[in-house]
């Protein structure tokens, strides 16, 4: 028996191999500072657990519509429109198990096989396994460091389009980098995807992770983008449920339909009663949001007075994101090491501090000199932030 020969261009989410390691040292008796994965230690908010509570107690424990019930569609198709600025109904929302759905089920539907699809890198690393699992071709587009953070290289992203490319996969607020775009940035992408007539997967799962106070902007608000544009949505990070598992897809009604259709063939439907448990989110006090992103921010804060006291690196305040991705290029050549896994391993080791690099977040490009890491701390206490980044520290200068 053989098995089907597309598994090999599966790929994963090797920040789960990092937390593997972690937590393989951890169990031998040391401590551990989890930088490594973008999980939350904080709580979900209690009217939501307790909205859960209520709504399986009354019963929502059965099957429902595979694209959603029709009420929690309706109150997210108003809170995505309003917070960017456009119209959308209950049949323009799909609902999901998480937001990671989105990818495979957008590829799904508009890429055929041998298709090209453009996607950030670094970033997530599902993009380019969905992807090429699927049997299309992986288009990476990069980012240049500068002193106020990451901007898209849109010179290279232009020079990667061919009469291939089908897709754009656009993720503002990013992984691993934190880089939001700016509204020029904004409009060269949508003009981009108009004038070579692309399907964009705008990838907004940390939309509301900001810390300053402008408002968010998505790429959906640009005339020309809305018909052609679907939304990754994900209650995890504003909410703290990443193991609730629960999201959707925003976009045109066309698409929404094949991709419910794709719901039904594979999950049949996402759990019935936390869908009207996040009805009551959405609707009910925001107070609970509002404290998880005040604990975010402080811990930001801890992470960059910690990161910028040790020579070699400077970093950028992200404004969004739980991420901060610095260049440790410096570090790795005080130390001696040429490896960046190397240095990663030894860190874990040497000091307790877990973290992912930056081939955790796609293929390199050839040439790359410059080394980073992806500091994640979404579930770690500030204390720790300080006593592990210190340890840390100590170990460069030593």
């Amino acid at each position: 028996m053989r098995y089907a020969s597309r598994l090999h261009r599966l790929g994963t989410e090797t920040a789960f191999a990092v937390s593997l390691e972690a937590k393989t040292w951890a169990n031998k008796g040391h401590k551990v500072y989890p930088f490594h994965l973008g999980d939350l230690n904080l709580s979900t908010p209690l009217n939501i657990q307790e909205a859960a509570l209520k709504h399986m107690r009354d019963g929502k424990t059965g099957y429902c519509p595979s694209e959603g019930i029709p009420e929690l569609r309706d109150v997210l198709s108003q809170d995505v429109g309003f917070r960017r600025g456009v119209d959308y109904t209950a049949e323009n929302v799909v609902i999901q198990p998480g937001g990671k759905p989105t990818i495979w089920k957008f590829i799904s539907a508009v890429m055929d096989r041998g298709d090209e699809v453009l996607y950030p890198n670094p970033g997530y690393p599902i993009y380019e396994s969905q992807i090429e699992y699927q049997g299309g071709v992986a288009k990476p587009y990069s980012y240049f460091e500068t002193d106020k953070g990451f901007i898209i290289d849109i010179d290279q992203l232009k020079a990667s389009i061919s009469e291939k490319t089908k897709a754009l996969i656009y993720n503002n607020y990013q992984n691993p980098t934190s880089a939001a775009s700016s509204k020029d940035e904004m409009e060269a992408i949508a003009e981009i995807a108009i004038k070579h007539d692309l399907w964009v997967l705008a990838d907004d799962a940390y939309f509301e992770i900001r810390y300053d106070d402008e408002p968010p902007i998505s790429i959906v608000s640009i005339p020309g983008m809305q018909e052609r544009t679907a939304i990754l949505y994900t209650f995890s990070k504003k909410y703290a449920m990443t193991g609730w598992r629960l999201g959707g897809t925003i976009g045109p009604r066309k698409l929404i339909h094949h991709i419910s259709q794709i719901n039904l063939n594979d999950e049949s439907c996402t759990n019935h009663f936390l869908q009207w448990a996040m009805i009551d989110a959405l609707t009910g006090d925001e107070n609970g949001s509002s404290c998880i992103l005040s604990q975010l921010k402080d811990r930001r804060d801890a992470a960059m007075k910690s990161l910028n006291s040790i020579e070699g690196i400077q970093v950028a305040v992200p404004e969004s994101t739980f991420y901060i991705f610095p260049n440790v290029t410096k570090l790795l050549n005080r130390k001696g090491i040429l490896d960046i896994e190397q240095f990663r391993k030894k860190a874990l080791v040497e000091t307790g501090v877990s973290f992912c690099t930056r081939k955790h977040f796609g293929r390199s490009f050839p040439g790359d000199e410059n080394h980073f890491i992806r500091l994640a701390y979404s579930a770690i206490e500030i204390d720790d932030i300080h006593e592990g980044l210190e340890k840390f520290k100590a170990w460069i200068v030593s």
